[in-house]
């Protein structure tokens, strides 16, 4: 059942992707979505009850929203550092500890702090991100956690927990 559900999502996004409805394309996207399948729904995420849950995706579309504000903030943040004729930047590594318990929920994170300019997730060991940051704002744990980590760790808190 679970590699049915697994086909049936990639052919769709195929289809989504190439927005292509012909004999050819449908086909191709069959046979690539059989072989993936085949070969990578043993590896898919585990369904469970909370997937189920209206007010996660609720929570999702909101976190979607605050990470395109949090991603404004920091290109306009990295442009005026380019700009700046002496380039303020104060590079680093920190160390900040996340309080997220389940995996997915760190990997959203990490590719979340990846993916907003100035930042880059570098290593997770167990509950510590290394994040390599443009700016080093504070030496104080406490204040750069709450930077970095902020606003994104609270909501996906509450769409994968």
């Amino acid at each position: 059942m679970k590699a049915a559900l697994h086909f049936i999502f990639l052919v769709g996004i195929w289809l989504l992707l190439t927005l292509n409805v012909t004999l050819p394309n449908i086909a191709v996207g069959v046979v690539s979505a059989f072989v993936v399948t085949l070969f990578f729904a043993k590896y898919s995420l585990k369904a469970d009850k909370k997937q189920f849950h209206i007010h996660r995706y609720f929570w999702a579309v909101i976190y979607g929203f605050i990470f395109l504000w949090e991603c404004i903030k920091a290109n306009i943040d990295v442009m005026y550092r380019v700009i700046h004729p002496r380039m303020p930047i104060k590079p680093g590594i920190v160390k900040v500890k996340s309080t997220l318990k389940t995996d997915i929920g760190k990997v959203f994170l990490a590719n979340s702090i990846t993916m907003t300019p100035g930042t880059i997730t570098v290593d997770i060991i167990d509950d510590y991100f290394y994040v390599h940051w443009i700016y080093v704002h504070s030496k104080d744990p406490a204040i750069y956690t709450q930077k970095i980590l902020g606003r994104f760790e609270k909501y996906l808190k509450r769409i994968f927990e």
